[in-house]
């Protein structure tokens, strides 16, 4: 082979590598399209898909701060200023499906009191689906009928258990009438009350599996709407009713509630106390609680689109008579300021107490 047959050849082999290359030329990727947040109204506001799937999500929360002068629930209480700030995330999750919406909800909880800082709290945590709810939430004791009056102290005069696991169905017929049916944990209850504790006038709970029952029934038609539920104390084997009767007549609404302890001289988990124990006579915490019954009432007075009066006034048959009111005022939304006054008369032991709080929250 002479130089100009190798040339030639070298020539050729390096076109055919250069045609080689034209032909796979790097072509830039198209950009994927861009996937927007779209929102998700089936739930109500604030709902949104999470990218990629069919789930909605909404996120919330809470910022409070608030001082408090003494203590409504202890007549011993003679701390001046107390001051305590809270912050929750509440993280609610819906996805349709064939036996109806599939939710979650969860709230975390952080609280700062006059500068000693507490753990993350688990609030509630729980899963719902075809009318079954499980998981923790407040006792539907409470839920249920709707706590008591719209005032921060509405559980001077005890109402009922509040963060406890359960197993709960809810019936809602669409015309009114609705029902609950509860199975609850009858060993651990996360009440914000340190008195609360089941164990200041229950037998020892150790090994005791039996759950809380919680039953109720309610109808509502236009401005008026009445609810009864019961709940039974599995470990001390004795429970409470209540009935409670709401109106709204616009310019104004009002409750009237009403419960019925089994034995007058026990305390149990619906009938029971958030006083301090120096609110009861010495080794007999029962005077603490309702006795036979225990009345509330109140109503709430819309002065203007950003101002509300409320007031609550609640009686037992212990002799405990509690009287709080405030006024709620929105100045923007999502912002409100609530101050209030408490009144506490405690016959048990023969003293009375005044309590105020200023309350400043954000929602979100």
């Amino acid at each position: 082979m002479n130089i100009k047959s190798l040339l030639l050849g070298s020539a050729a082999a390096l076109a055919a590598v250069s045609g080689a290359h034209a032909a796979d030329a790097i072509v830039a990727a198209e950009p994927e399209p861009l996937e927007y947040v779209r929102i998700c109204d089936a739930y109500g506001a604030g709902y949104f898909f999470i990218p990629g799937t069919e789930t909605c999500l909404k996120i919330g929360g809470r910022v409070r701060s608030e001082g408090e002068w003494y203590d409504a629930y202890n007549p011993n209480s003679k701390v001046g200023t107390l001051w305590h700030t809270r912050a929750e995330l509440n993280v609610d999750t819906a996805t349709d499906t064939e036996y109806g919406p599939l939710k979650t909800n969860m709230v975390l909880r952080w609280d700062w009191n006059d500068g000693g800082s507490t753990s993350t709290k688990l609030l509630f945590a729980n899963i719902s689906l075809g009318g079954f709810t499980v998981g923790k939430l407040d006792s539907q004791y409470n839920l249920y009928v709707g706590y008591a009056g719209d005032v921060i102290n509405d559980d001077v005069i005890y109402d009922g258990p509040y963060e406890l696991n359960q197993l709960t169905y809810n019936y809602d017929a669409g015309n009114g009438f609705t029902a609950v049916i509860s199975l609850e944990d009858s060993n651990s209850s996360g009440s914000d009350s340190s008195s609360y504790g089941a164990s200041w006038w229950t037998d020892d709970k150790t090994n005791h599996y039996a759950p809380d029952v919680v039953a109720g029934l309610g109808f509502k038609s236009g401005a008026w709407g009445v609810k009864v539920v019961g709940g039974y104390d599995s470990i001390v084997e004795e429970g409470a009713v209540k009935v409670r009767v709401d109106a709204d007549f616009g310019v104004f609404s009002a409750f009237l509630m009403g419960g019925y302890n089994t034995d007058g001289d026990k305390l149990n988990k619906y009938a029971g106390t958030n006083l301090d124990r120096s609110a009861c006579p010495v080794n007999d915490p029962s005077k603490c609680g309702w006795g036979d019954w225990a009345v509330w009432g109140g109503g709430s007075v819309p002065i203007n689109d950003k101002l509300k009066w409320n007031i609550q006034l609640a009686y037992t048959d212990s002799k405990i008579f509690a009287a709080t009111t405030n006024l709620t005022w929105n100045p923007v939304k999502n912002l409100t300021l609530r101050p209030e006054v408490s009144y506490t008369n405690f016959d048990s032991v023969n003293q009375d107490q005044w309590a105020g709080i200023m309350r400043f929250e954000r929602s979100f």
